[in-house]
């Protein structure tokens, strides 16, 4: 095709891609700039940085009308060697269809062996030219619905055809023919080398981009702020007569992206990167591991622009007070000099990563070294669907397969353990068709690779074996327990819906009319009445993390060691929220001040710590703590004021209805005989709690079984005789202490307080 009309051209600036396009070979323009150039949707775009490249029109988001961007991925702005923030050249392209197209693997190493018809039905209607980076990335098929607001890329999917069960691997143009801007048919032959061929310096490909990180977009805008400005612009900081930035540190939970996010700054600014590993440069001899450090920061001036990434800086840096050793205080004194010290130096920033910046020396943590800390937290819902689809972008997945779904459940879940679930849920599609590969032929048909689907079982299965990383030390899973597995108790329900539930899962309600959610709800009623169950369901129903701590895991003979850990259960409940802390059997944990006998008092110092970590300086976000006690009376009545438990629920003896519904709920899986009556039941089992009827329960079965081991069902009369030889645990004495208790527990306490004259 040929344009006879004179060309007109325009700049635009280069915004990064969104993560569905990535990998696809499309960008993004408003509707003025594609009529500006005479482009329709689908059409051909030259696109000139410092090289030329093409790529196919799509419609802009509606965000972005005349915002003059163009959004592009990583692969495409390295196509045109231009970056973030820079301005490109646009016109429309004259291309002709493709008779030839060879290919290579950019990594050294890699093997590989397609079919040409698998290769041709994954580049179809792509355009490239010699020397461009393309990628296999797999592309979904929409799902079986049209409507006005279809999105271009839901069409633009349609055109292009299932993945060959590569994942997504980046290729390099080696020829075309024609030469120029070709785009590939369905007659194009694709011939694809099987190892990587030499790439020219200037043609390297990054192996990570901003588009390959999600979740912690707030962090790389802070990052590119601090790093790119200084290192692409330093003019801008002459110009305002100050310093730029000389260090970022970055820290966070481990595996949330650290060092990628590293990575790809310096990728993406064209700078020269030096990793340092704390522990390489470490050395018994004297004065080598200074000496060490000081050649890394001179071969970062020789090649400046340059970014130098301290690892694990804690290893390296650690607090110099707390360290015996000789090495580590002089190694940290060269870093200070280093950053700091009377030699300026040009265009080299230092990124610092640890999961532990407490450990790290306070020296460091001042401006003019690490000018910058940036906290990388776990990610929420939007940033795991963006992890997520990175991860799954290489994969051929089956229709049955929904993001979203995988994003609302893999709450406290980081970008390692994201990848991690990936990765074993394509093992699982891979075991299933192993037994039908051949492992001596050299490839593999393509028939079968086309089997190679990743379902949603595959994440169902690999989801239960993979669990937030966070979480390992202290492996609670999730409570399988719903509200229909708990009877009756409808008001108690609803008050924990509106306490725990709504809070966490929307906190943007709460914040609109301007309260703060409940920090804590004390459960609390005779034993066996269900308030273990309660914590249980509530966790599980408001798709938040469950951390229980015991008094077994919390108490410690060894002298500050319970407030501690106490600590840790709350920084990891914050880490992973939306958690819930459940506190069972509070009373052992938190009894009144000055009550216990013997030194040290460990419970008093547990409660100085859960007071403040209830309602101290540090905001308990995203987090909601469940205590359960039959003996409220004994807990220290500052626990019990708003604020800390906001909510003292009493979780009564069950009902008439309360009782059937539990009998339904526990004879649900039972093979009952026609004669059983379950009214007749719950009339025979007045001040039963939850826990005796499931004993009642229980008792029948096994009565069954001892009258015949082959028997098939439950009748009446073993019931009956379970219900006699199951006396109720609740007397009528407990019912009215309890009941008392309910209306004047906070005002007991408040007297209490007033009378020790103890004002907390």
């Amino acid at each position: 095709m040929t344009e006879t009309k004179e060309k007109k051209s325009i700049k635009l600036k280069v915004a990064e891609a969104a993560q569905k396009d990535v990998g696809k070979g499309i960008v993004r323009i408003d509707e003025k700039c594609r009529k500006e150039l005479g482009l329709e949707v689908f059409d051909v775009i030259k696109i000139t940085g410092e090289r030329s490249t093409s790529a196919i029109v799509g419609r802009a988001y509606p965000a972005d009308s005349r915002l003059e961007i163009i959004r592009m991925d990583g692969l495409i702005r390295t196509n045109a060697k231009t970056s973030i923030g820079k301005q490109v050249m646009l016109e429309k392209a004259e291309w002709e269809e493709a008779e030839h197209v060879t290919l290579a693997p950019v990594s050294k190493g890699i093997r590989i062996h397609a079919p040409p018809e698998a290769l041709n039905s994954v580049f179809q209607h792509r355009t490239v030219s010699r020397g461009d980076f393309i990628s296999t990335t797999t592309v979904r098929k929409p799902k079986d619905r049209f409507s006005t607001e279809t999105m271009f890329e839901d069409l633009f999917q349609d055109m292009f055809g299932p993945s060959f069960g590569l994942g997504e691997i980046k290729l390099q143009v080696v020829s075309t023919t024609p030469g120029g801007i070709v785009k590939i048919t369905e007659n194009t032959q694709i011939e694809l080398l099987p190892e990587a061929t030499e790439l020219a310096p200037e043609q390297t490909v990054p192996t990570v981009m901003y588009e390959d990180l999600g979740g912690i977009q707030h962090a790389i805008s802070k990052v590119r702020e601090i790093i790119e400005l200084p290192l692409k612009h330093p003019e801008l900081f002459d110009r305002l007569g100050i310093e730029p930035p000389k260090g970022v540190l970055l820290h966070g939970p481990p595996g949330t992206g650290k060092t990628m996010l590293a990575k790809a700054v310096a990728n993406e600014s064209d700078a020269y990167f030096i990793i340092v590993n704390g522990p390489e440069i470490m050395s018994k001899y004297y004065g080598e591991s200074e000496q060490q450090i000081r050649n890394i920061f001179q071969e970062a001036e020789k090649n400046a622009p340059s970014i130098i990434l301290i690892d694990e800086i804690d290893s390296i840096a650690p607090k110099r007070a707390e360290v015996t050793g000789e090495v580590e205080r002089r190694v940290v004194a060269q870093l200070l000099s280093l950053m700091d010290g009377l030699k300026e130096r040009e265009n080299v920033i230092v990124i610092g990563a640890t999961n532990r910046p407490e450990a790290v020396d306070m020296a460091l943590r001042r401006p003019g070294r690490f000018d910058r800390e940036i906290e990388l937290r776990v990610p929420d819902r939007e940033g795991r669907m963006e992890i997520l689809q990175i991860h799954t972008r290489g994969m051929p997945l089956y229709d049955d397969v929904d993001i979203e779904e995988l994003a609302e459940v893999t709450y406290g879940f980081v970008g390692a353990d994201i990848a991690a679930l990936a990765r074993e849920a394509a093992m699982g599609a891979l075991r299933r068709i192993l037994p039908e590969i051949n492992l001596e032929d050299q490839t593999i048909p393509k028939e079968i690779l086309d089997k190679l689907v990743v379902t949603a079982g595959d994440f169902n299965n690999a989801l239960r074996e993979i669990k937030p990383s966070a979480m390992r030390e202290i492996m609670i899973e999730t409570p399988n327990v719903s509200w229909q597995d708990i009877g009756g108790m409808e008001n108690v329900k609803e008050l924990l819906k509106e306490a725990v539930e709504w809070p966490l899962k929307n906190p943007e309600s709460f914040k609109r009319i301007g309260v703060e959610a409940p920090k804590g709800v004390l459960l609390y009623g005779p034993p066996g009445t269900g308030k273990t169950m309660l914590a249980k369901a509530i966790a599980n129903e408001s798709d938040a993390n469950f951390i229980s701590a015991k008094g077994s895991d919390l108490l410690s003979k060894w002298y500050g060691e319970s407030e501690k850990r106490i600590d840790e259960v709350f920084s990891r409940a914050k880490q992973v929220a939306p958690s819930v802390i459940f506190l069972d059997e509070l009373d052992a944990l938190a009894p009144v001040r000055g009550t216990a006998a013997g030194e040290p008092h460990v419970t008093e110092r547990i409660v100085n710590q859960l007071l403040s970590e209830l309602d101290g300086l540090e905001e308990l976000r995203g987090v909601v703590v469940i205590g359960a006690t039959n003996r409220p009376d004994i807990i220290d009545p500052a626990l019990l004021r708003p604020g800390r438990f906001d909510e003292l629920i009493v979780v009564p003896v069950p009902d008439r209805v309360s009782r059937k519904r539990i009998f339904e709920v526990h004879t649900k899986k039972m093979s009952l005989a026609e004669d059983v009556d379950l009214n007749d039941l719950v009339t025979r089992t007045d001040r039963y709690t939850g826990a005796d009827i499931a004993a009642v329960c229980k008792k029948a079965g096994r009565f069954a079984l001892r009258e015949n081991m082959q028997a098939e069902k439950v009748y009446q009369k073993h019931f009956l005789k379970a219900v006699e030889e199951t006396q109720p645990s609740v007397t009528q004495d407990t019912m009215k202490y309890y009941e008392t208790l309910k209306g004047e527990l906070r005002s007991k306490k408040s007297k209490e307080i007033e009378s020790d004259h103890v004002y907390v």
